[in-house]
């Protein structure tokens, strides 16, 4: 995968929803929505396109302990969703937006909290600096941008929320577990590249 490769296939229309993509969901009428943006950081290495991602501390009120994109709220001097990915970036790990080239969007993604988030692909060249926050931010780590573009890896679970049933996708990696939105954007990614 090429940046420019990666760049021209996120310019095309998303691909519609597969019929067994139950943990697609629309927040219903009424829902308080909270805007936020990540960046899904794409490192360009020497052996192959890496993804960067964080783990959180397990202390957050939101989404402790789990592994994420950089990102957060949007705020109200943001003057777009790259900007606020961006800046949240910086601010959680320490990454000079100047050292992020975006590419892209992906489809929006919402979750049952009410988040609406918009994923913003980054391509990264080596070198670069990271500062992480540490009351955010227990780890950053990559894994390999291949591992995450067969469909096969991905697992289909579900839980209870609220009282009702919620269905989510999952993805491991050599002992990491990456689930929810996360492996839900993931997935998204999957369907544009390899189309």
């Amino acid at each position: 995968m090429t940046r420019e490769g990666i760049a021209e296939r996120l310019a095309r229309p998303a691909p519609s929803p597969e019929p067994d993509d139950l943990h697609v969901i629309a927040l219903h009428e009424g829902t308080r929505v909270t805007e936020a943006a990540v960046l899904v950081p794409l490192i360009d290495r020497s052996g192959g396109v890496q993804v960067l991602f964080t783990q959180r501390t397990a202390h957050l009120d939101d989404h402790a302990g789990q592994i994420s994109f950089p990102g957060g709220r949007v705020e109200e001097g943001d003057a777009s969703r790259e900007e606020t990915a961006l800046r949240e970036t910086q601010e959680e790990i320490g990454l000079a937006s100047g050292s992020v080239a975006v590419l892209g969007r992906l489809p929006e993604y919402e979750i049952p909290s009410g988040f609406r988030i918009t994923p913003v692909v980054g391509w990264i060249e080596t070198p670069f600096a990271l500062n992480p926050d540490p009351f955010e931010v227990a780890a950053v780590f990559e894994a390999p941008l291949e591992h995450f573009l067969d469909a096969a890896r991905y697992q289909r679970r579900q839980f209870r929320f609220r009282g009702r049933h919620r269905h989510y996708l999952a993805i491991p990696f050599e002992g990491r577990y990456i689930w929810g939105a996360t492996a839900g954007m993931l997935y998204n990614l999957c369907r544009l590249l390899r189309r």
